[in-house]
């Protein structure tokens, strides 16, 4: 697996094409592994009204890829217009999408495979500089981490769906040692730079890379575990409206929240159901399918809170040796099995304090892969935002409704994450595969 990075404007045409072909195929083996691994009924029933069918995911990927790569792009006749609407997220809710006249799984898989032999001839005909969709194959970037997000969407309905397990992987590699669930790391004030203006596939609401002064701030050298949240659960931390604020404590009593979704208590021990198995909690993971809500009110029970977005972002990526801001916590060289747990590798995160070559200059671990990371921003556009190349996939969404992810999950692939990508979602949302880590302020004796 090549990732696309700032090093790719010194590739030839022929090897970009190259890469971004491979790329193209990588993720349509992984599309493929999802939806073969349940069958046809399987595949066409909600297993959530928070989720859409397998089956619609499917044909939605192929409906983005013909729309944007052989019809703009290629300037190729429309395949199947009249399945345009069908496949709109914005006209349809997913509640909705199951009394959709939707093609079934062979006619999906049929009609995936033809807008993808037209889409790699459009590859191989068009030029990829001269106009700002192409240069450096951006619309082929897209089209790759969109099908990467339905794929890491797809994996959480194989989370969501009842029955026996479909989907295995090896778990992921142990801890050298087990960190104290207290460890912080000191990220010293300062001004860095946020966002990028030089990641070819970097998204609008990446761009651009601006200025941003940070105050001196701790964080968590890792997300916060399963241990870490049993205290919680135990203290009472659930029962206490103190620690919640007055939104999440109505969605708390709303909603029954008790504990993060998929948990259960068997007398003394939590069990979680994890794609099909039923398994104990691992006390050494980090929590996983916890709310905003429910980690704004642990980081309250804690005495701290939740990271900004700048805050999260000059953690992972800042390197104060050099003054620069770096593509990944370790560098600019692309994620690998030693460095991050991410692209469906295995089926959970991994202990906190695994992934050493992955630390950050400023001493945090994990910041990318194992769970997304809830941070206390709302998403907003950078200065000098530009929506492109369409205001639906950014800009529609910026306001007060949606708070920022960073990071990415063990089910993020790696073309959909870097230091600088943004996820964002409903406050209220657990069927993700989101975590935490906290931060504070120091007090001024700390800082002297």
């Amino acid at each position: 697996m090549s990732t696309i990075g700032p090093e790719s404007v010194e590739l030839s045409q022929d090897d970009l094409k190259s890469l971004v072909a491979a790329e193209l195929e990588r993720t349509r083996r992984r599309s493929a592994a999802l939806t073969d691994a349940v069958d046809d009924d399987d595949l066409v029933e909600q297993h959530s009204p928070l989720m859409s069918p397998l089956v619609w995911d499917l044909a939605h990927v192929g409906s983005q890829e013909e729309l944007w790569l052989v019809r703009d792009v290629g300037g190729r006749p429309a395949l199947r217009p009249d399945i345009d609407d069908l496949y709109d997220a914005f006209q349809h809710s997913r509640c909705d999408r199951p009394e959709l006249p939707l093609l079934g799984p062979r006619e999906s898989r049929e009609y995936i495979a033809t807008v993808r032999d037209k889409a790699q001839d459009v590859l191989h005909h068009v030029s990829l500089e001269g106009r700002r969709l192409v240069d450096q194959a951006f619309a082929f970037g897209m089209i790759v981490q969109h099908e990467q997000q339905h794929d890491e969407t797809m994996l959480a309905t194989h989370q969501l769906r009842r029955g026996d397990p479909v989907l295995h992987a090896p778990d992921p590699p142990p801890t050298a040692r087990a960190p104290s669930s207290h460890e912080e790391v000191l990220v010293p004030a300062g001004t860095f730079t946020m966002g990028t203006s030089t990641e070819p596939w970097a998204l609008d609401n990446e761009r651009p890379a601006h200025p941003v002064h940070v105050a001196d701030f701790f964080i968590d050298a890792h997300p916060v575990t399963n241990a870490d949240f049993f205290r919680f659960i135990d203290s009472g931390g659930y029962r206490e409206p103190r620690w919640w604020t007055e939104e999440g404590w109505r969605h708390r009593e709303h909603a029954r929240l008790s504990a993060p979704l998929f948990w259960r208590r068997d007398g003394d021990t939590w069990l979680r159901r994890r794609f099909g198995r039923i398994e104990p909690v691992p006390p050494e993971e980090p929590v996983l399918h916890v709310s905003f809500h429910e980690a704004q009110a642990y980081a309250n029970w804690a005495g701290k809170r939740l990271p900004t977005e700048p805050e999260w972002e000059k953690a992972a990526r800042f390197d104060p040796a050099t003054g620069r801001s770096m593509r990944y916590p370790w560098g600019d060289d692309e994620p690998g099995p030693e460095r991050a747990n991410l692209g469906q590798r295995h089926l959970r995160p991994a202990a906190v304090g695994a992934y050493a070559a992955g630390q950050a200059p400023s001493g945090a671990r994990q910041l990318i892969g194992d769970v997304w990371e809830w941070t206390a921003s709302d998403f907003a556009p950078y200065p000098g935002f530009e929506a492109f190349p369409y205001p639906e996939y950014s800009q529609v969404f910026f306001g007060t409704a949606q708070k920022v992810l960073r990071g990415g999950s063990f089910g993020t692939d790696p073309a959909a994450c870097r230091a600088t990508f943004r996820n964002w979602d409903f406050p209220i949302r657990r069927q993700i595969f989101a975590g935490f880590r906290c931060a504070r302020t120091p007090s001024r004796e700390e800082l002297d």
